[in-house]
């Protein structure tokens, strides 16, 4: 029987020759990962099912980055409950103030997912690694529980839709614009519990950062997963990181697909979601002057080195326009060093930008950047929801950091080609 790329890794992790959308599967588990605000909820019920240890220390992965560095009291208390259990179970792989990151871009800095494994997380975008071949997937905290204690998570197959990418991207446009065109295209139920899988020869065109934004906004197009077809990029970007045995899988020519759609990577424009969805998107022919009281540059979704350096580009020799305020936020502590030893930071910092240790922060309303009634906010980040970084009545717009930048310096919701 023929299948699909998530198909066949779910077949291999579950020990099975094959398996069909809709079977449901006990799968082995490669990583299972929590935040701060996550794992509290996950360890009270591990403790509840009388779970003595986890299934292996070295693949339980905790990242404080919601609320870290705390932000209240009891911010510290969940982080500490964190801290305390990985410190109970030798847990290899937890990442505090310091030495932490945004999760969803940490783990595939560290090289602990690679191509064929089967993660599970409980924070929705943990869709993420599925740029790198790997089927990922949000999950409940009790979920994440259970994977701890016993190593394994059922799942309902997924059907899967087939995104065929060619052609090559133009300046000022990268993987944001990308998803945002294809949730634009189908609406945040597009995918629902769906595998979104993406292959052809445009996948060469994206780099492996592109790739991780686009699979890391799958989930708001409903889906179970996103996931690319594994290519030269993708195995050098794991083999610097990892040298740990990996397996490459790649969908069967005859793999049924519920719908099949080509994306023309040249054809898409710099792209906006307007508030309050993800699939409410608008290309400049189509956008008036909106002035924007505040840009965030940052996120598991667009905080990378090439994010910053997009941005960066834009800003040099610039000022923030007056009345906006700008926050740059790296992913990770690397990035951060990256960015201060390649001059980005001076940029950021003489445009006018106050630039963060990395946190998740103003991404879900947390701080560093919460909006006022009637506030707006261009921000590179994943959800534009009612009242997402603020109040009820502010305004989130989804957009790339180029698009972002170029607002910063306008005052207004700005298109890059235009500076």
């Amino acid at each position: 029987m023929s299948m699909t790329m998530t198909q066949k890794i779910l077949a291999a992790k579950a020990g099975l020759e094959k398996v069909e959308a809709g079977q449901l599967i006990l799968v082995d588990l490669d990583r299972v990962l929590g935040n701060d605000i996550t794992s509290p909820v996950a360890i009270r019920e591990f403790e509840n099912i009388g779970a003595k240890e986890v299934f292996d220390k070295d693949k339980v992965t905790m990242v404080m980055d919601h609320f870290a560095p705390n932000k209240d009291i009891k911010a510290a208390a969940q982080c500490k409950m964190c801290r305390d259990f990985c410190d109970k179970h030798e847990v290899t792989h937890f990442y505090d103030v310091g030495r932490m990151g945004i999760e969803h871009a940490l783990l595939p800095e560290k090289g602990l997912v690679l191509p064929g494994d089967v993660v599970i997380g409980a924070d929705s975008h943990t869709c993420t690694y599925g740029a790198l071949g790997a089927f990922s997937t949000g999950v409940g905290s009790t979920d994440m529980a259970c994977g701890m204690a016993t190593g394994k998570a059922w799942f309902k197959v997924p059907s899967a839709i087939k995104f065929v990418l060619k052609g090559k991207l133009n300046k000022y446009v990268s993987g944001k614009d990308v998803i945002l065109h294809i949730i634009g295209k189908i609406g945040v139920d597009g995918a629902l519990y769906k595998s979104m899988e993406f292959v052809g020869e445009g996948v060469s065109a994206l780099t492996v950062y592109d790739r991780l934004t686009i699979s890391n906004m799958a989930i708001e197009a409903g889906a179970k997963n996103g996931i690319f077809e594994v290519d030269e990029q993708t195995i050098e970007y794991v083999k610097a990181r990892s040298n740990r045995e990996f397996t490459a899988y790649k969908a069967d020519e005859d793999a049924i697909y519920d719908e099949v759609y080509e994306i023309n990577l040249s054809e898409i424009k710099p792209t906006v979601a307007f508030p309050h969805l993800p699939e409410n998107t608008k290309t400049f022919d189509e956008i008036g002057d909106i002035a924007i009281d505040q840009v965030v540059i940052g996120s598991c979704t667009n905080g990378h080195y090439k994010d910053l350096a997009e941005a960066a580009e834009i800003l040099k020799g610039k000022k923030i326009a007056k009345r906006v305020r700008a926050i740059v936020i790296p992913a990770t502590q690397d990035i951060y060093m990256q960015a201060v030893e390649n001059g980005l930071v001076k940029i950021f910092i003489e445009a006018g930008c106050v630039v963060s240790t990395p946190t998740c922060g103003p991404c879900l309303g947390g701080y560093m950047g919460i909006l006022a009634a009637g506030e707006r906010a261009v921000a590179t980040t994943n959800r534009n929801f009612v009242g997402r970084m603020g109040h009820v009545e502010s305004e989130v717009y989804l957009a790339s950091p180029a698009v972002a930048a170029a607002s910063a310096v306008m005052g207004k919701i700005a298109s890059p080609e235009n500076m």
